[in-house]
């Protein structure tokens, strides 16, 4: 698939997505496209300002886009579930949002920052989403992950990181989780015979507020792709009548086999049993 653009997807007149981070990095170009190609978008983010200048932002780009903010803190299980219940359609739910690489921190309900942005906030977004999407005809969750998740393990006895916190170690058990929820999800939704299509991607190095764009400037183009092309993945997992649920892309629309613990059928489940204690979200599937 070395040939596929953004040229390449399907009108999507009629569809509803939501895509969190949507503000900045490849969400960004992201939910472009999206409009771009007719769909309602969603921009789920955090920062009103920032989400707004999004808006106007794809509006300029695609003018009669049918765009909108939504306000939504993915740090913030209240904020979740807020932003949920203002929902009443969604097609495609593409979980975009993500931070890496920080000090220790803990999110409003005390979680470790990374893990419980990255992946208990998109878990229980998901999860509380689940209704609407499937009532929706082929619906479909996008999960970005990262090859980052090679180097992530989860304790369980030590999902708050109090000891041994490291951010890189940390980012990657982030990811890790995000493709065990994402490979759970669509073993749920074969079991249930339920219409909807769980795929994960990763971007490659690609420049987003995760790493420190201005240092790294200078490497755009030549180690560092720009968010546009880091979106490609995305969409194309997206978008593509290629994919098949479970899927991982990668850069370059390759197909790409996780790690063997991303595809522990053992580890996904307590992981997703997990979430659902810390959450409260039990989705019923």
């Amino acid at each position: 698939m070395t040939g596929w653009t953004p040229d390449s997807m399907p009108d999507l007149t009629g569809k509803t997505a939501i895509v969190t981070g949507a503000n900045s990095g490849i969400g960004l170009p992201t939910a472009l496209e999206l409009a771009r190609h007719g769909a309602r978008v969603v921009v789920a983010a955090r920062s009103p300002e920032k989400g707004a200048a999004a808006v106007a932002e794809i509006q300029r780009a695609v003018p009669g886009g049918q765009v909108e903010y939504g306000h939504i803190d993915l740090a913030d299980l209240a904020s979740v579930r807020r932003f949920a219940e203002g929902v009443e359609k969604v097609d495609l739910l593409i979980n975009n949002a993500g931070i890496g690489l920080i000090p220790r921190q803990e999110t409003k309900d005390g979680f470790e920052m990374q893990f419980g942005t990255n992946h208990l906030g998109h878990y229980a977004l998901t999860g509380l989403l689940l209704p609407h999407l499937l009532a929706s005809p082929g619906a479909r969750v996008v999960t970005v992950s990262s090859d980052a998740h090679k180097g992530g393990s989860i304790d369980f006895d030590n999902l708050a990181l109090e000891h041994g916190y490291r951010r890189m170690s940390s980012y990657g058990r982030s990811k890790l989780a995000n493709l065990l929820f994402t490979l759970e999800l669509q073993r749920r939704a074969e079991k249930a015979g339920v219409d909807l299509t769980s795929v994960a991607c990763h971007p490659g190095a690609t420049a987003t507020n995760i790493v420190n764009i201005g240092r790294l400037q200078p490497l755009v183009g030549v180690f560092l792709k720009s968010a546009a092309a880091g979106a490609l993945p995305t969409l194309y997992a997206a978008t593509s009548p290629d994919i098949r649920g479970g899927e991982f892309v990668a850069p370059k629309f390759k197909i790409v086999t996780p790690s063997a613990a991303a595809r522990s059928e053992e580890l996904a489940r307590r992981l997703w049993d997990v979430s659902a204690e810390l959450t409260g979200v039990r989705p019923k599937i």
